[in-house]
């Protein structure tokens, strides 16, 4: 059975206060849930991600990035590499979200490019794939995502691809306020795990497929009990404590 998993995308939301204050309730909530299978990661911006990784070092939270640079290093000024990111602490990175696609241009080649470089750094990379609203207006749901996906395959083969996570992310879900129907989810995580089957099948039994779209403590049990959704990548629901562990709780019980 996959291990359900619950990882927080904090985006670029909170300061030093209210960063220490949604840690605290977020730690205390899980202590007082007593998870028993499921998996839980918080992902803070860049310059926060020292001080989390301090706070959760004596709890089961996991700390990751939300990106990292498709070089090693150098002079390229601005830029946080994987070798940073691990060396810090965090033990997973988020590589080809939507927002980073659409605002800052990256292709699936770079995005490949990122999911190789946290393979080599130790870190667990997690794959966001998901197509635009026209997209799926148009039928080419399952085209786009098997696209975006065979790019990482290409790079990293079955072994690279088995050593990280794989969410499904929607775009016209993403910070709207909807989400996909349970069986639209399902729809298209069965045709990624078919497709890694056709790749390698103990890869693609044991691979976890996240979903990630406004998810919340209402939408999460619906979501949770489709046979290949196997847990969430969560936004703003992550910034408040008491919703992001009601999720976990929910996942921990389905999944």
């Amino acid at each position: 059975m996959r291990k359900p998993l619950v990882a927080g995308n904090w985006k670029m939301n909170g300061d030093s206060k209210s960063i220490s204050a949604l840690l605290d309730e977020i730690v205390a909530a899980l202590d007082k849930a007593a998870l028993r299978r499921c998996e839980v990661l918080v992902f803070p911006s860049f310059v926060y991600l020292g001080s989390v990784v301090a706070r959760l070092v004596d709890t089961e939270v996991g700390v990751g990035a939300q990106d990292v640079d498709a070089r090693e290093g150098g002079a390229v000024t601005g830029a946080v590499s994987a070798l940073m990111v691990k060396n810090i602490g965090c033990g997973y990175a988020i590589v080809g979200h939507s927002e980073r696609r659409t605002l800052f241009g990256e292709n699936d080649q770079m995005v490949a490019e990122k999911y190789a470089r946290c393979l080599a750094a130790g870190l667990t990379p997690i794959l966001c794939v998901g197509e635009t609203l026209d997209e799926r207006r148009a039928d080419k749901t399952i085209a786009v995502v098997t696209r975006q996906l065979e790019a990482v395959t290409a790079k990293v083969g079955v072994a690279g691809m088995s050593a990280g996570l794989v969410a499904y992310e929607p775009v016209w879900a993403i910070g709207t306020g909807e989400s996909a129907t349970p069986d639209q989810a399902e729809e298209v995580h069965r045709a990624l795990r078919d497709r890694l089957t056709a790749l390698d099948k103990p890869m693609a039994v044991a691979m976890r497929l996240l979903y990630g779209g406004s998810v919340n403590a209402e939408n999460a049990e619906s979501l949770f009990s489709m046979e290949n959704v196997d847990g969430a990548l969560v936004g703003g629901a992550s910034l408040q404590g008491q919703s992001f562990v009601d999720i976990c709780n929910v996942a921990d019980g389905i999944v």
